[in-house]
């Protein structure tokens, strides 16, 4: 490819409303631009990349027996309203009326229409198993759309769908797209961690993140560094303390706390660590409307985090929200904020910690406004508590749930995820196969999504500098860029450059030649923002020499190599 045949455009200064580096650099170096919120226009350099994640994705696919197709990207709310995701969904699901006032969906994800036709094209196990995948265009009409194509409301995914006639076999095609997909992020050149996930919207029972690590990321991942442990911070297990619990050393007293509520507050207040505090959360289930609420006190130590993905595993709290302030004061007689299990309400259900529970001598609220109880012990001061739980986000440090290290955190961006369905659509949307005997056998599904335009975006993040893209070989827009210097006062560096342009895009390396006149400083600092891996400088007096200048864009790296050589040196470089 020619410069002077194609179209870039690159800008000098960040842009006012990006917040990440890759929004930032992808505007700047002309690979996208923004039509509306959380929508884009992929231009020339972008798409290149995209072309590049989507060929590895295929290849890896198809070699772990998946099947190309294209489904619709209007679907009919029928088959949405069978699964009950229609209602389920919430406003992220956008949804259209045909001239005939008909509605219809914008495909967020395609478990209904596969499943559908899966239920029309396949009649018997013989036919089992079944792999079907497409990258297609997807929308989500995000509430607050943000980081460019990171978090956008249209994208590009790859979503498969997986049919056995048995759990073995389903749970065999799972392990087969698991290795697939770190196939393909390991061609990409990423780092990444796959971790066990929570299943979500989505459904299912076995589900793993496939996360890619960047500060910017805006999941944590809980991981340990000696062993193959690693897991999503919503999923990952905070294990009991081993230490027994300390014997009662003080008596327990109410002392006034004005105006404080916050366990940080209260701490400095009264002198002590916040990991002494018992923080007290007050939350409610209300499956009928009708009737009143049921209160949940949850007590986590001052110094952890409630984590909201384990509490509604929890049996009983399927559904749960925090309780209003008018609910709070009618069941404890005190406002938020000075709450505590110490004489609370009979009717309100308490769930511990396991890492309350190893307390003593704890700070609890009062449940009196600006008064907290110190001293407060189990057995002695309130009951034992009836249920304990882990309902807390882990920390750096914790033990790892495998016993072979301590759990580390790190951040991280999802970029693919695999999950094992069961019969969860099948069941629902009635999709069967005649089993052996003849006798009808709900299909058992996984799903298996990456996100194509977010690798893009999510390996910029990992992969930059100040002075712009630093591309993995594998997704450069192009490998090699020839770049000749005063070309147009030297018949040698044209006649040179060509040459070289022409030797490496014969031996298959995808090559830009830069014929355009410009200054050398702006032809670089052009080609470092984009950040194709390997720049080539062709100039008069380094031919006249026999040599060539060659610069690896990861670390700016300059070398030099005799002009015979120059494919050889290319190669070595990528």
């Amino acid at each position: 490819m020619r410069a002077s045949q194609f179209h870039f455009q690159t800008l000098k200064e960040d842009p006012s409303d990006a917040e990440v580096a890759s929004h930032r650099l992808m505007l700047r170096a002309g690979m996208i631009r923004r039509l509306g919120a959380g929508i884009y226009t992929y231009m020339p350099l972008g798409l290149r990349v995209i072309r590049r994640v989507e060929a590895v994705i295929r290849e890896e696919m198809n070699a772990a027996g998946g099947i190309e197709l294209v489904m619709p990207l209007v679907q009919p709310a029928e088959l949405w309203q069978e699964t009950g995701r229609w209602d389920q969904m919430g406003p992220e699901l956008l949804r259209v009326k045909d001239r005939h006032g008909r509605d219809f969906a914008i495909q967020p994800t395609s478990e209904e229409v596969i499943t559908d036709l899966a239920r029309q094209e396949l009649k018997s196990w013989r036919q089992l198993p079944k792999n079907f995948y497409q990258i297609q265009t997807k929308f989500r009409d995000e509430r607050r759309p943000r980081f460019g194509v990171m978090r956008g409301r249209e994208f590009v995914m790859k979503d498969a769908y997986s049919f056995d006639k048995d759990e073995a076999g389903a749970q065999a095609t799972y392990d087969r797209m698991f290795a697939c997909y770190t196939r393909i992020f390991e061609r990409l050149g990423l780092a990444f961690r796959a971790v066990s996930a929570d299943t979500g919207a989505i459904g299912g029972s076995r589900s793993h993140e496939f996360q890619v690590i960047a500060e910017t990321g805006e999941d944590a991942i809980a991981y340990c560094p000696t062993s193959n442990y690693a897991a999503n911070v919503e999923l990952a297990e905070a294990l009991p303390p081993k230490q027994a619990r300390g014997a009662a050393s003080r008596l327990m007293q109410e002392v006034a706390t004005p105006e404080l509520s916050a366990c940080a507050d209260v701490a400095q207040h009264l002198a002590i660590p916040v990991s002494q505090m018992v923080k007290s959360m007050v939350l409610a289930t209300q499956p009928d409307p009708s009737k009143a609420a049921q209160l949940w006190l949850l007590l986590v130590r001052g110094d952890h985090e409630l984590n909201e993905v384990k509490v509604g595993k929890l049996p009983g709290l399927g559904g749960w929200r925090f309780a209003t302030p008018a609910e709070i004061e009618a069941g404890f007689g005190c406002a938020p904020g000075s709450l505590g299990p110490v004489g609370a309400p009979v009717s309100v259900h308490i769930i511990a910690d396991h890492a309350v529970l190893a307390m003593s001598d704890f700070v609890v609220g009062a449940n009196r406004e600006d008064a907290h109880l110190v001293g407060v012990n189990w057995g002695r001061d309130l009951p034992e508590p009836s249920r304990v739980a882990d309902i807390r986000q882990v920390v750096a440090g914790d033990p790892s749930p495998d016993g072979r290290g301590q759990i580390a955190i790190e951040r991280g961006i999802e970029v693919g995820h695999v999950f094992y369905l069961g019969t969860k659509y099948s069941e629902a949307m009635k999709a069967s196969t005649l089993d052996e005997t003849g006798k009808p056998r709900l299909m058992e599904m996984g799903c298996y999504g990456i996100g194509v335009t977010r690798i893009v975006g999510a390996a910029i993040e990992q992969n930059h500098d100040e002075r712009g893209i630093i591309w993995p070989s594998a997704l450069a827009p192009f490998q090699v860029v020839v770049c000749p210097v005063g070309a147009a006062k030297s018949e040698l560096v044209r006649v040179e450059s060509e040459a070289i342009y022409a030797e490496l895009s014969a031996a298959g390396l995808d090559v830009m030649l830069d014929d355009r006149d410009e200054r050398p400083g702006a032809m670089f600092a052009d080609w470092e923002l984009i950040g194709v891996p390997v720049r080539i400088t062709v100039g008069e007096r380094s031919l006249k020499e026999g040599r060539l200048e060659l610069l690896r864009r990861r670390g700016m790296v300059a070398s030099e190599c005799a002009r015979a050589h120059v494919l050889a040196a290319t190669r070595a470089l990528m």
